[in-house]
């Protein structure tokens, strides 16, 4: 009865950090950041069809990069760096999309 209760309360204290160490909301909250600016993009005319699928399925290599760190529960330092890095990439494309001289008719 005893190494039941302290083989519990060993997995319980295990477990509570790899779920809180898997919630990344600074990298979910620049991915909605990111989709607002190019649906605003697409909204004042600065994107075109192109642009926009070309910028989505960037937003979409960021999202499949996250849920691939995720996946054994566990977002490392360095995994959190290499998507940051991506998601400086895309809103530096972001940027340039939205302000070249490209417009939608």
């Amino acid at each position: 009865m005893k190494t039941q209760l302290i083989a519990a309360a060993i997995a319980a204290v295990i477990s509570v950090p790899v779920f809180a160490q898997a919630n990344t909301p600074g990298i979910d909250q620049r991915q909605a950041n990111q989709e607002r600016r190019i649906d605003q993009g697409v909204a004042s005319g600065e994107l075109n069809a192109r642009e926009t699928a070309r910028l989505d399925r960037g937003q979409q290599r960021v999202d499949n990069m996250e849920n691939r760190a995720k996946s054994d529960g566990v977002v490392t330092r360095g995994e959190r760096a290499k998507i940051h890095a991506v998601q400086d990439r895309q809103s530096a494309r972001i940027y340039r999309q939205k302000h070249d001289r490209q417009r939608a008719r």
